[in-house]
């Protein structure tokens, strides 16, 4: 049986054309040939579990002030930025958070996205 597509809820809020593609347990989310975000939920490594947005480390901190609940993802206790900002899935607002993140994808926001190499 396939798992279910975790946080359902952001279907709602974003914009018509989005795909979805199953990889490594997660769920990606496309909008033409971008990559907006990864829908994560598993028992392995939870402290990645969330929601992912694709962005450029040059927006990292202006994101973080539209939506304080962006942070980075840690590996093994290093905090990784790449090119990837998380928002947690206990996070206080996490729901509030993702619909926010939704709402810039559906308004075209430049500052998430990126096209994979």
């Amino acid at each position: 049986m396939a798992q279910p597509v975790p946080f359902d809820f952001v279907f709602d809020y974003l914009p018509p054309g989005i795909t979805v593609k199953k990889i490594f347990g997660m769920h990606y989310i496309y909008l033409g040939k971008r990559i907006m975000l990864i829908l994560r939920k598993s028992g392995n490594q939870p402290e990645w579990n969330g929601i992912w947005a694709a962005t450029s480390k040059e927006y990292h901190e202006s994101l973080k002030n539209n939506i304080p609940e962006l942070g980075a993802f840690f590996l093994n206790g290093d905090e990784r930025h790449g090119h990837w900002l998380l928002i947690q899935d206990d996070a206080e607002d996490f729901e509030g958070a993702a619909i926010k993140i939704c709402e810039m994808i559906a308004h075209g926001d430049a500052r998430i996205g990126k096209v994979p190499k």
